[in-house]
């Protein structure tokens, strides 16, 4: 009786020895095991083709307004500053190419500080867009983007001046799902404003202002295809 008891007694142990040997190896192996299925989970296949559109929230600090808002000097009698910075929305729009290349254009409208010279002064730009994606292997990547476009700017929906831009920015975009995602994008942009003459019969010349954008994007995607 007592020999049984002591055959279970080591059968027990030699179990409970091989389980715990299991338990060490097994706890070994996934700390050893790359985590690639979570922290490297990775966008889309660059194979597939997609037409990607969504909204932007945009601000739109002006750095320096150029002629159109001189600096006030012992010749120059200071004028209200009609250009100043403002906040809107753009509706964004563009191809993403099996490759790490996005094409696509945007219409943005920003309702801009006008010292009280317009109801509502309105800056509407136009733009076309190329933004390079690397592909780093996460759901967060960042982009270089840039790209040229046209400008208006006037009372509420009105084209009093007009001009043209150039824009080189840089981003982050992460993919809240397969076909859903949010970024921000941080653009410098140049913008030649031609001269024309405000609602206050004040004479605004032709010159070149500054602006800092920074754009907070929701896009979805669509798919065209497969390659």
């Amino acid at each position: 009786m007592r020999r049984n008891r002591r055959s279970l007694v080591r059968v027990i142990a030699s179990l409970f020895g091989l389980a715990c040997a299991a338990i060490e190896g097994l706890a070994s192996a996934q700390l050893g095991a790359p985590t690639d299925g979570i922290a490297r989970a990775k966008p889309p296949p660059l194979h597939v083709e997609y037409a990607q559109y969504g909204v932007a929230f945009a601000v739109e600090s002006v750095i320096s307004p150029g002629p159109t808002c001189p600096i006030a000097t012992e010749t120059v009698k200071p004028k209200p500053c009609i250009l100043g910075s403002g906040g809107g929305l753009a509706l964004r729009a563009g191809y993403r190419a099996p490759s790490p290349f996005y094409i696509g254009g945007a219409y943005q409208f920003t309702k801009m500080d006008s010292s009280n010279l317009y109801r509502l002064g309105i800056f509407q730009q136009l733009r076309a867009e190329v933004r390079y994606l690397p592909d780093i292997g996460y759901r967060v990547s960042p982009y270089v983007q840039l790209g040229a476009g046209a400008v208006a700017y006037g009372n509420e929906w009105g084209a009093e001046t007009g001009g043209g831009q150039i824009f080189l920015g840089l981003g982050v975009e992460a993919e809240v799902s397969r076909l859903a995602v949010l970024g921000a994008g941080f653009v410098y942009r140049p913008t030649l404003i031609a001269a024309w003459t405000d609602t206050a019969r004040q004479e605004r010349p032709l010159g070149v202002a500054q602006f800092v954008g920074l754009d907070f994007i929701l896009e979805v995607r669509t798919v065209l295809g497969r390659q």
